[in-house]
């Protein structure tokens, strides 16, 4: 595998971007990948996540999604030891109310700039390509993918919260426009996405037309695909490997 961070262009400032490429390559070019990272971000884990999905025959971005309040060591310094409930507590008590200024409409626009800019890195196909989202990141996922429907041709989001609120700009309610398979896999132990809320987002994906599959994964918690947090459920993230995997290659290799 080979990585690398580039500097882009986003609409408010330039940030990180990490592209993962199989290696070696014999020049021919590959579908892309958008790589949307939970709140924690742009880290060693999500690197290598990255390269793992990379590795399928792909080309993956992993934008720095919170580039308005510094670098991605900046958002999460590289010493914090995220496996220790204290400081994961105290990373979030820090991090949340400066996530919330992402907003819907912020938000947007940045991912169509990140869908531009992995449109134009080298060796990327012109066909469609595939975006992954965890946690915030699915709801961002789903978010491109209305967005951009001639572009992106599957959705994985995993353990993703938040996806039916009382709130005009629920997620549940923006699904109109997607053209891509989404697949969802959630955790069963997800405070921030009750049994309700699954299935009132399973109701709104069929109303709307949305080709899907969503499952429930037994056991696991919100966050079980991050190893270097507590929720990681090996098992589980194996688990999204695979599907996440399956639903590339039938949709990014027509």
């Amino acid at each position: 595998m080979t990585g690398e961070t580039l500097t882009i262009t986003a609409p408010d400032g330039d940030t990180e971007m990490y592209v993962a490429r199989p290696d070696p390559s014999d020049g021919t070019p590959l579908p892309g990948v958008l790589f949307l990272t939970d709140l924690i971000g742009l880290r060693p884990r999500t690197r290598a996540m990255a390269d793992r999905i990379a590795s399928w025959g792909y080309v993956v971005a992993v934008p720095h999604l919170f580039y308005r309040h510094g670098t991605a060591d900046e958002w999460v310094p590289p010493a914090e030891d995220l496996a220790d409930p204290d400081s994961l507590g105290a990373f979030f008590a820090s991090a949340l109310p400066k996530a919330r200024s992402l907003t819907r409409e912020r938000a947007r626009a940045d991912l169509e700039s990140y869908v531009d800019a992995l449109r134009a890195l080298p060796g990327v196909a012109g066909g469609p390509i595939g975006v992954t989202g965890y946690c915030m990141g699915g709801r961002f996922a789903l978010d491109v993918a209305a967005a951009r429907p001639h572009d992106v041709a599957a959705v994985g989001m995993f353990h993703t919260g938040g996806l039916v609120t009382d709130s005009p700009d629920s997620p549940h309610l923006h699904l109109v426009g997607i053209d891509a398979f989404v697949l969802a896999i959630h955790a069963d132990n997800d405070r921030s996405l009750p049994p309700e809320a699954i299935a009132k987002f399973e109701h709104a994906l069929t109303s709307t037309g949305v080709t899907h599959s969503t499952t429930v994964h037994p056991g696991a918690a919100h966050g079980y695909t991050m190893s270097d947090i507590p929720a990681y459920h090996h098992e589980a993230c194996e688990h999204h490997f695979a599907e996440l995997e399956s639903l590339f290659r039938r949709t990014l290799h027509p």
